[in-house]
């Protein structure tokens, strides 16, 4: 299928996450492939509070400073890189003084018609539980903090789909509303119980369950691991996202 209409959705998410203060001469936008708009939001949702946010859907970008100082720079300091490089933590530390980054993450997106369902392995079964009724705790010690944090499911507001074995939740998925109505999917899988389609099984449940509610479903990645995952289930990398505070 084309990609436009997924890429217009997906532009829409983050054009309203630019949070860019209203009135405004010219709304926010990513426009044609190649282009850059850098725009003044002191409480841009690309990023935390006081940084830099970069996002780039379709081969254009959105940039969003905290002040219109600093646009000024990152506009200078931007415009002798190509837009597939504004992500890239070495090609805009080359060009900007830049303290602590976070990033660079793939952005991909799900059309209903793309959507390829994954069932957990024939001894398991992937069950549905209330957001908030599922100690997830045990699961995320076992992963470690950095790849629970990465799924962020502490922060679900969709049921929590998971896969218990001997009464233990070894893997689990579930998604958080974003506005534009997408739903933005985390999966998190035990280190031992990973390579067993476990993330593809809880996520396609996760999935699924978004698109029943018309929203659209958002995969975040930084790892390879998680890419493959969304790319199993149908997903479109569309673009990428960084994070950087400015020196």
């Amino acid at each position: 299928m084309s990609k436009d209409p997924l890429l217009a959705r997906a532009r829409a998410v983050w054009q309203e996450l630019a949070s860019v203060p209203v009135p405004v001469p010219v709304p926010v936008s990513f426009g044609p492939a190649g282009g850059v708009d850098v725009v003044v939001s002191p409480g841009s949702r690309f990023c935390p509070r006081g940084w830099t946010g970069i996002v780039v859907l379709g081969g254009a970008a959105v940039v969003t400073a905290p002040t219109s100082e600093a646009a000024a720079r990152i506009r200078t300091a931007l415009a002798g890189l190509p837009v597939d490089r504004l992500t890239d933590p070495e090609s805009v530390g080359g060009v900007l003084p830049t303290g602590e980054v976070l990033g660079p993450a793939v952005l991909a997106y799900l059309a209903e018609e793309d959507f390829r369902p994954a069932a957990p392995p024939t001894d398991l079964r992937v069950e549905e539980a209330a957001a908030g009724s599922v100690e997830l705790g045990g699961l995320e010690r076992a992963a470690g903090a950095a790849d629970a944090d990465e799924a962020g499911l502490d922060g679900m507001s969709s049921p929590a789909f998971v896969v218990r074995v001997g009464g233990q939740v070894v893997a689990a998925a579930g998604y958080r509303a974003w506005p534009g109505r997408a739903a933005h999917v985390g999966v998190l899988t035990a280190p031992a119980w990973r390579g067993r389609g476990l993330a593809r099984a809880t996520g396609s449940s996760a999935v699924r369950h978004a698109l029943a509610q018309g929203l659209l479903p958002q995969w975040r990645a930084r790892i390879p691991a998680s890419r493959r995952v969304a790319l199993a289930l149908g997903f479109s990398e569309l673009g990428s996202q960084l994070s950087i505070e400015l020196l």
